[in-house]
């Protein structure tokens, strides 16, 4: 089956190509020429994944998926959550995001936090949806060199290092895409 991952994200598309079976032919953005940038205007993590899947749907009415994810900071009231990829402002890199999650936590002894993952699934016209949640905490520097996003400064409850310490294979079987794209792949696998 062919089925569109609607990102330009290198990350998540190995993440996720190295999580699905042979029998999904994964395309991304550019495998289909699709170009344009997709605004996620919304204001939860579903909104912008479900945006994202009907903006493909609508245009080429391929099957697709797309995410969204954020990480959830109890002391901050749940920040960055839906702004984490622009956490430090529109053109921020990974550091300027991390640097100012540290700076905020300065203070803090609260450091609970979560990555969570919504999938948009839209097959043959019909939306579902698929969550993955990895509960942890925010370290107080960065720890590794792998991974990507906040990876060096958040560790998993389940774990003594953090994400950007973990081979891909580790951190593919407990985080909270891996999580959600398994939710997916089972889905699929009952078709």
């Amino acid at each position: 089956m062919k089925l569109v991952f609607a990102t330009n994200n290198r990350h998540k598309l190995e993440e996720i190509k190295a999580l699905l079976n042979e029998d999904i032919e994964l395309l991304n953005l550019q495998d289909i020429e699709y170009f344009d940038e997709i605004i996620e205007s919304g204001s939860t993590l579903e909104e912008n994944a479900d945006i994202k899947s009907s903006c493909i749907w609508d245009k080429f009415k391929m099957n697709v998926f797309s995410d969204d994810t954020g990480l959830e900071i109890e002391a901050l009231n749940g920040e960055p959550g839906v702004y984490s990829a622009r956490y430090a402002g529109e053109d921020c890199s990974f550091d300027d995001n991390m640097n100012k999650v540290l700076a905020n936590l300065k203070k803090e002894s609260n450091r609970k936090a979560r990555f969570r993952t919504i999938i948009s699934l839209i097959l043959n016209g019909e939306t579902y949806h698929f969550e993955g949640i990895v509960d942890g905490e925010i370290l107080t520097k960065k720890q590794g060199e792998k991974g990507f996003g906040y990876d060096p400064i958040f560790k998993a409850n389940s774990h003594s290092v953090s994400f950007a310490e973990m081979s891909a294979d580790e951190k593919n079987q407990i985080s909270h895409r891996g999580l959600a794209v398994q939710k997916l792949i089972e889905f699929l696998n009952k078709l």
